[in-house]
């Protein structure tokens, strides 16, 4: 890893990020642990650290890792922020809390998912309610999760996807595979039929440690859609709503609202920042995921089919499976000082503006 504020491991991410938050004057420093161990039977974790007044009426929040290995991004944003001392740059009525590893398993393991197999960005539904919409998800499953991961199986389910995509249009084939899906619980994308461990520890933290806060202002990082290095600030508000209106104000006009036509992203259902306004009703909820682009999308599907493939029919403890990993890591993360400092340098400019936003 090339800045230092960068990790190779969870483990590795963990224990800097613990050390920077220690070092910043006024913090407290918590973490809740997590059910599934590391690869090595580690326990994991996921790290809280506030900063400032217990009762602050203006709350800035951080998260990395809600798509576990998209955790190597975002927790070197995090590590960074707390080293440059902008922490000391928070009004005396402001706090932050910024939380490290939502999903520690992902994270260790280098998948996107939780241990449950669920995309935890798809997890935050009406589970009573839950009637799957995405039936077409059903007709490429086969394909998109094949049985065997050889040479002649994979050429095999792609002639089968590139016959969907010219059918229905690469936009369809997009929102069918990552819109989320709840009928196949070894498939991509999938949201679960329950809240998962992750899920539940982070409505724990957002309805505990923000339940005196009036203003909160969230940015969730990401990695892996857009053009490499590039920063997308996206709002789970629809385009026209107040929120959505404060939220370019905070940020600008290059905000985007999830699901944009054209966009390298699926509308979806189910991610934990439209959930939170219904958690802290008391507050103005400002929420935003920043997403950093690495590879091209075909490129970041075939590494999340390939590990799907590993860690639901082949063996992820086996030394071959370390090629997948690799491939994983490389979807979600560039080891190089360009991209390293470019998102670097919107992280902090992003959240400047959280923080000026706040003060608004």
């Amino acid at each position: 890893m090339t800045h230092p504020a960068f990790s190779s491991s969870y483990s590795a991410a963990r224990a800097h990020f613990r050390r920077a938050a220690s070092a910043v004057k006024e913090s407290r420093l918590d973490s809740i642990p997590y059910p599934a161990p590391g690869p090595a039977g580690e326990e994991l974790t996921t790290d809280i650290v506030w900063i400032g007044p217990k009762d602050a009426v203006k709350v800035f929040v951080t998260a990395s890792g809600t798509h576990g290995v998209e955790g190597f991004c975002g927790s070197g944003a995090q590590i960074d922020w707390l080293e440059r001392g902008e922490a000391s740059r928070l009004a005396s009525d402001t706090a932050a809390m910024l939380i490290h590893a939502i999903n520690p398993y992902g994270f260790s393991w280098r998948r996107r998912v939780t241990h449950e197999n669920v995309d935890l960005n798809r997890n935050w539904v009406n589970f009573a309610a839950l009637a799957d919409k995405n039936q077409d998800y059903t007709e490429i499953a086969e394909f998109l999760c094949p049985a065997e991961w050889t040479p002649e199986s994979c050429k095999s389910a792609q002639v089968q996807l590139d016959a969907y995509i010219a059918q229905h249009k690469f936009a369809k084939f997009v929102q069918t595979v990552s819109g989320g899906q709840h009928t196949h619980a070894d498939g991509l994308f999938y949201g679960g039929t329950e809240p998962t461990a992750a899920h539940l520890n982070l409505k724990q933290i957002i309805t505990q440690r923000l339940s005196r806060a009036e203003r909160v202002g969230i940015i969730d990082y990401h990695s892996g859609l857009g053009p490499a290095g590039f920063g997308e600030i996206i709002s789970a508000a629809f385009s026209g709503t107040d929120t959505y209106k404060r939220t370019r104000e905070w940020y600008g006009a290059n905000v985007q609202p999830i699901g944009t036509q054209g966009a390298e992203f699926a509308k979806i259902a189910g991610d934990w920042l439209s959930a939170v306004p219904d958690l802290l009703p008391h507050a103005t909820v400002t929420g935003v995921a920043l997403e950093f682009g690495t590879v091209g999308p075909l490129q970041v599907l075939e590494a999340l089919r390939a590990d799907n493939w590993l860690h639901t029919r082949g063996d992820p403890q086996t030394h071959n499976a370390e090629t997948i990993k690799a491939q994983v890591l490389n979807a979600f993360y560039t080891d190089s000082d360009a991209w390293q400092g470019m998102v670097l340098g919107q992280s902090l400019l992003a959240s400047r503006h959280a923080v000026a936003g706040l003060a608004l």
